[in-house]
């Protein structure tokens, strides 16, 4: 009689047999498993649709391409589409037909007015809020369509730092970090006489790039003086200079009543674009007190010398500004305040 086995070993044989009697579990594979397909290539999206007009005005479409209008799909381009030439020149059906004998559908020729234009632009940028004068702003009055400022179909140029050192030439500034084209310079191209202000030793720092002609003036239209961004010019000149704000207890009425009286705003060739110099500009409305300003009193006799007993005349062509530094208003009480003393 044969030994008998213990219940564990029982119990491994019998798991055993289970795990034989599965089929394709008792031999391991000869051949090794296959490597995974590699996934199929996506398929590559076709080319940019290029419009039919390219064909013969290639140059034009260059830059054009490279511009936010030809961006297909966006939703600032004519009609969403982008890349259509037609949305803006009007439709091509005809010349294309015969280009030789029908004209080109160009609403944008030198005879085509400025209203006729400009309404091509303003079929999609009606809706900007810059835009909300154009039609009373001084631009539009005067006969200027956005194509005089705006070139839809130039390239912009890189704006970094490193693109403007690779691109420089001879004409770029070497304190100025962009090739692109300053603001002022397409603005001067109309505005000649502020182009000569600008380059008077005192001035803004606009041609400079620290400040655009935006920033001060709305180009596409306002209802205030000059097109500035402000109901007038003190509210305008106080968003940057705001230490002159106030209030003050003894008010400057000329301050108060407007910068520019004082204050020539493109450029002077004066200390702090004055529009003279010290004392001549205190002395066209103080020449009538106080300190003396010319050689002859009022009834235009030629003043005693103060050793006679005249007034002292040891105040003409000195600067106002040595007593009365705070020549916009002050805060300092009786009389170092009423005179604008230190």
């Amino acid at each position: 009689m044969g030994a008998r086995l213990s219940p564990a070993v029982a119990c491994l044989c019998a798991a055993a047999a289970v795990f034989l009697s599965i089929p394709g579990l008792a031999q391991a594979p000869s051949q090794p498993s296959p490597e995974p397909k590699p996934a199929a290539a996506e398929p590559k999206p076709p080319a940019a649709e290029r419009p039919v007009c390219v064909k013969c005005h290639e140059e034009a479409w260059v830059g054009f391409s490279q511009t936010r209008h030809a961006a297909r799909g966006d939703a600032r381009t004519p009609s969403g589409t982008g890349r259509d030439c037609q949305a803006c020149h009007g439709d091509a059906s005809e010349h294309l037909k015969n280009p030789a004998k029908n004209p080109i559908p160009q609403r944008f020729l030198k005879e085509t007015p400025a209203s006729a234009k400009s309404g091509v632009c303003l079929t999609c940028h009606v809706g900007n809020r810059h835009l909300t004068f154009w039609e009373p702003g001084r631009h539009a009055k005067n006969d200027v369509a956005c194509n005089n400022c705006h070139n839809v179909h130039a390239a912009p140029p890189p704006a970094s730092v490193a693109g403007a050192l690779q691109q420089r030439d001879a004409t770029i500034s070497p304190f100025v970090t962009t090739i692109r084209q300053l603001e002022y310079k397409t603005c001067v191209t109309c505005h000649m006489q502020i182009r000569s202000a600008l380059l008077k030793p005192s001035h803004h720092p606009i041609m400079e790039g620290k400040v655009k002609c935006s920033d001060c003036h709305n180009p596409h239209g306002a209802l205030s003086p000059a097109m500035v961004k402000n109901e007038s010019v003190n509210q305008l000149c106080l968003t940057c200079h705001s230490n002159k704000r106030g209030p003050y207890a003894w008010e400057h009425p000329p301050v108060e009543e407007n910068c520019l009286t004082c204050h020539q705003s493109h450029g002077s060739p004066h200390n702090k674009l004055l529009t003279e110099k010290v004392p001549n500009l205190c002395q066209d409305c103080h020449d009538w007190s106080r300190h003396p300003g010319t050689f002859y009193d009022g009834s235009q006799g030629w003043q005693r010398p103060p050793s006679q007993g005249g007034p002292n005349t040891r105040f003409i062509a000195r600067s106002c500004l040595n007593c009365h530094s705070n020549i916009h208003g002050s805060n300092a009480p009786a009389n170092r305040g009423q005179f604008f003393l230190r």
